[in-house]
């Protein structure tokens, strides 16, 4: 197998697999391998909503996967204020990721890339002729550009000699059987109740080997050294429902938030989707994924054809809708987890749904109604005053 390509990238994930479709569009002439540490088909814990945006911008490079999931048309949410559940029609799929992936990288090898499974990355070289060398348990590969599309441990990251990031996240979750308090399976639930930890749990409609099942997990953002035991916590909630979390696999990860102070390139290596961020807030992460790839791809062709300098690359995320969606989201988490997270949650249920369904069109990817807009700004406005008079 040759051991020289333009571009090299680590991680076969969403991130990984649509960068290298999108660049692989953009100019059919470079050589691209994408190392992935284990062999498809292999486990991804996640819960698995990909939203409408990542939908559609895989739609735009025509690489779609072809896998069993379940159609998505709303989201409840329960806070401080109640529950409330909106659908707005189709919305996103949930997907599982074992399938999904494998699907993705297949799509990716038609388009010429080179898939190179249980290639552990060891060490990466930089600047060596030029380049980089991307030392592996297959051999060496030697790179124009490197990009780190390798989730919460990238080797990529420490290579350009950064930490493990400020806002990490916790994450347990379990596939189990229905309840008589599920919602229909075309809706996702979100619950955020208790307000002892940073974080909510959730409820997803899933399917495993074709059996319609439910994904669910709790989710904590790690904003204090406060010691909490999501076992404990998520086993109690389960209890709540008639299950017992021990007699189901228990699938534990963690996450990275996007930082927005952090350089996202040096000069031959870049970061993509978890390598560089993701949502904090929610720890959604499969569409931010698919965007860092579709944006990724065509500048990375830029570089290579002398049009752009790599280090432009964290200049280019912070200017364009992702960046501007993580940036928000990253300046929300006091709000949603800090001293006004109750008024949050009572307005997200109130000024009649229209913040709850303005979050479900921006997931899906819907164009946004003014009279939702206009309820939510007005909605805020109110509560927030109120809140301020209270404290007063």
């Amino acid at each position: 197998m040759r051991a020289e390509f333009d571009v090299v990238i680590v991680g076969g994930g969403p991130a990984g697999t649509t960068t290298a479709i999108a660049l692989a569009k953009a100019d059919p002439s470079r050589s691209i391998a994408l190392l992935e540490k284990a062999s498809y088909p292999r486990e991804k814990y996640c819960a698995g909503a990909l939203g409408g945006r990542g939908e559609k911008l895989l739609g735009e490079l025509d690489a779609m996967p072809n896998v069993p999931s379940v159609p998505l048309e709303g989201i409840s949410f329960t806070g401080a204020g109640g529950g409330r559940k909106e659908c707005v029609g189709p919305i996103g799929r949930v997907v599982r990721r074992f399938e999904f992936d494998h699907a993705l990288a297949n799509i990716a090898a038609e388009r010429g890339v080179t898939i190179v499974e249980n290639a552990r990355v060891d060490a990466i070289h930089a600047g060596e002729n030029h380049g980089v060398r991307v030392a592996t348990s297959r051999g060496d590969y030697r790179a124009r550009v490197v990009i780190g599309a390798d989730g919460v441990g990238s080797t990529v990251r420490k290579a350009m000699g950064h930490g493990a990031g400020r806002y990490r996240a916790q994450v347990l979750e379990i596939d189990t059987e229905s309840v008589a308090s599920d919602l229909e399976r075309s809706v996702i639930h979100f619950d955020l109740t208790d307000h002892s930890f940073t974080g909510y749990y959730w409820d997803f409609p899933t399917l495993v080997d074709g059996k319609p099942l439910q994904c669910r997990g709790i989710y904590r953002i790690l904003l204090d050294d406060r010691p909490v035991d999501l076992g404990a916590r998520f086993g109690a909630r389960l209890a709540g429902m008639g299950l017992d979390l021990s007699r189901y696999r228990q699938k534990r990860f963690a996450e990275r938030g996007y930082d927005p102070d952090l350089p996202l390139a040096t000069r031959h290596m870049m970061l993509v989707g978890e390598a560089a961020g993701i949502d904090p807030v929610t720890g959604e992460g499969i569409a931010q994924a698919i965007e860092y790839g579709a944006l990724a791809g065509p500048f990375v062709a830029d570089v290579l054809a002398g049009r752009a300098l790599l280090t432009n690359w964290t200049h280019v995320v912070r200017r364009s809708r992702l960046g501007w969606d993580l940036r928000k989201r990253t300046r929300m988490l006091p709000l949603f987890f800090g001293d006004l997270r109750a008024p949050a949650e009572r307005f997200i249920v109130g000024s009649q749904g229209s913040p709850l369904r303005t979050g479900i069109r921006h997931f899906a990817a819907h164009r946004h109604s003014p009279r939702d807009m206009a309820l939510s700004f007005l909605g805020a406005s109110a509560h927030w005053l109120g809140h301020s008079l209270r404290a007063s």
